[in-house]
């Protein structure tokens, strides 16, 4: 899968993109036609210590999940972020799909 990662206002250091790619690839097991997904880190400038932001959108056929998380570091957000993922694809795996029929009567 193609992941596109964008860190505003800072540089991502090698470890991260790693991470990043290495956990969104597990989301393959849970659906296998993700086409690809654009990952955006950002810190927010507040005293809180959860400040780390999270921004994963999932593109696959005809449809596009977007989950954002805000945690005390980016791997714990990336981790809950593809948790919520995860679900969400289980969940559109299950749904059946309506094909229309064209028979005529």
């Amino acid at each position: 899968m193609k992941v596109n990662t964008q860190a505003v206002n800072f540089n991502a250091d090698l470890k991260l993109l790693n991470f990043i790619q290495s956990r969104l690839d597990k989301l393959e097991l849970f659906y296998d036609k993700i086409v690809s997904s654009d990952v955006y880190l950002k810190v927010e400038n507040t005293s809180e210590k959860e400040n780390k932001i999270v921004e994963i959108k999932l593109h696959i056929p005809k449809d596009m999940f977007v989950v954002k998380k805000q945690c005390k570091s980016f791997e714990e957000a990336i981790d809950s972020a593809c948790s919520s993922l995860e679900r969400k694809l289980v969940k559109k795996k299950k749904k059946p799909r309506f094909q229309p029929s064209l028979k005529f009567l």
